[in-house]
């Protein structure tokens, strides 16, 4: 079901030290920043030739992101993302099987425009996991 990793979703406290050090140190293709207010964060991507880096950073009092960098001030892996061809379709197979959907269960539009749903961390070994449809 489900396809290749898409991102890896990293919460940081400063987001523009960290899109910094991924261009200068590591030599990072880095996007600019771009807000998500649906989602309560400021994103930035990191393109690498097999995968993206999305650096997360709060956008509002609300962020779920604030809450996670306060639990985690220095930061930390927040989330993965996997692909899948049909979000609807793999909803509906993972609420089969018992795995819960956050939220509504009904996809958003994420930063790449496309529908997204996020799946609970206790039902992937303590991993909150991103479907994208491609």
């Amino acid at each position: 079901m489900i396809g290749r990793l898409n991102h890896v979703a990293i919460a940081v406290p400063d987001l523009e030290a960290a899109a910094e050090q991924y261009r200068a140190t590591l030599g990072a293709e880095v996007g600019p920043p771009q807000d998500e207010p649906d989602h309560g964060v400021t994103v930035v991507f990191i393109t690498l030739p097999n995968t993206k880096i999305e650096l997360l950073y709060p956008l509002g009092e609300n962020s779920p992101i604030a809450g996670f960098l306060e639990k985690n001030p220095a930061g930390g892996i927040h989330h993965i993302c996997y692909e899948v061809e049909d979000i609807l379709a793999a909803r509906d197979r993972l609420k089969a099987a018992g795995a819960r959907v956050l939220g509504t269960g009904e996809p958003k539009i994420g930063a790449h425009g496309k529908p997204v749903l996020f799946l609970h961390p206790k039902d992937f070994n303590g991993c909150l996991v991103e479907l994208e449809q491609i």
